[in-house]
């Protein structure tokens, strides 16, 4: 008798569970596991890699290889057939301790009622969303309790690097940076201090706190800048893939 897979950790099941497509003609729906669903999450939407997920998820960094080559066949399967996408089942445990929400609206519903639970960052330039994480001359930086923004003031930079920014975040103890363009090195910094990163983001700042704390920031997960030239300036643009 063959030995039993060992179950998969999750540590966020699906807040929606189920996908349809626009109503034309009955088919049968596509079955994602839940630890299909966490291998996504975890590499697709958190960026992390097969040996990171691998540890997140405790298994072989194969096995997380093999379910996420089937989770990307079962989610391509369902949008190029227009199946609904079901997600439920499979063999996996939970975490004892859940871990840091990955949306805004979660972000927003899970802290402690009252208290100042969270500090976020936006680059910032005449109410504007500055455009170039790494060349922010300047932060506004929102303090959010019970859902709602309830204070705010500004961050001078004085001149600091892309480097040296992350680091002046992680000082005042910034949980969540809401900016526009932003290079993959920045991007690894914040990561690696814990920063949640929403790039892709225009438009007023305010407007962005506001809509951050709703759970309705229009954001790009697979945002990128190009452009780290010396002599790079406001005027340089900032390349957003839209997913």
């Amino acid at each position: 008798m063959g030995r039993s897979a060992k179950a998969r950790r999750v540590c966020r099941l699906p807040k929606y569970a189920r996908f349809e497509p626009q109503p034309d003609e009955a088919k049968a729906p596509v079955r994602m596991e839940v630890e299909d669903f966490e291998c996504i999450r975890l590499m697709d939407y958190l960026g992390m890699t097969q040996e990171e997920c691998a540890v997140q998820m405790g298994v072989a960094r194969t096995t997380v290889q093999a379910i996420y080559t089937r989770a990307r066949r079962r989610l391509a399967g369902a949008l190029v057939e227009g199946r609904p996408l079901a997600i439920t089942g499979g063999n996996f445990e939970l975490c004892a301790q859940a871990a840091p929400a990955d949306s805004p609206a979660i972000l927003a519903e899970e802290k402690e009622k009252g208290r100042i639970f969270m500090r976020l960052a936006i680059p910032y330039d005449e109410g504007q969303i500055f455009q170039h994480f790494g060349k922010s001359e300047q932060f506004k930086l929102y303090e959010i309790t019970d859902g709602a923004v309830t204070g705010s003031r500004l961050l001078a930079s004085n001149g600091a690097g892309h480097g040296a920014l992350v680091t002046l975040l992680q000082q005042e103890h910034v949980d969540v940076l809401i900016c526009g363009g932003i290079g993959a090195g920045a991007q690894n910094a914040l990561k690696e201090a814990g920063i949640r990163l929403f790039g892709g983001v225009q438009g007023d700042a305010d407007q962005a706190a506001a809509d951050f704390t709703a759970g309705r920031l229009a954001y790009d997960p697979a945002v990128h800048c190009e452009h780290h030239g010396a002599g790079e300036g406001h005027g340089h643009g900032c390349h957003h893939h839209r997913a």
